[in-house]
């Protein structure tokens, strides 16, 4: 009942946490498919309102009943020419002295931009990389 009400109304906040309660309610009673409904669509409110906390919630969710959500965030300006120039075949030392970095700043990027992709390796990150649309022009 309150779906509906949260459906009608201009407050996709309440709609979203809604949405969650009952995700987590049918993924107790173990009726995954219609979890899954819910929590992906809650999921995509929160991070577009942004509520990261909520967000982070419903990918819990998400997780436990098997289903690896899109990675959260878009790569960050940083992340973004980190993860270019170690694509291109660039070593960490390499990337760290080209963005006047420290190599364990370009590691901790590097680990952002891998589970943001959901990649493990600089082979994944390239293919990854190459399938990305463009951002916006840098400053």
């Amino acid at each position: 009942e309150a779906l509906g009400h949260h459906q009608h109304l201009a407050m996709p906040f309440e709609l979203g946490r809604t949405l969650l309660v009952m995700g987590q309610v049918q993924r107790r009673a173990k009726h995954k498919r219609a979890a899954r409904q819910h929590l992906q669509r809650a999921l995509e409110i929160f991070e577009s309102l942004p509520a990261p906390l909520w967000a982070e919630r419903a990918r819990s969710e998400l997780s436990r009943i098997g289903l690896r959500p899109p990675a959260p965030l878009a790569l960050t300006a940083t992340e973004e020419r980190v993860a270019g120039l170690a694509a291109s075949g660039h070593t960490n030392r390499q990337v760290a002295q080209a963005l006047f970095l420290s190599p364990r700043t370009v590691e901790a990027n590097l680990a952002r931009v891998y589970r943001k992709l959901g990649v493990s390796s600089r082979a994944e990150l390239g293919a990854a990389m190459a399938r990305k649309e463009p951002g916006p022009p840098l400053p």
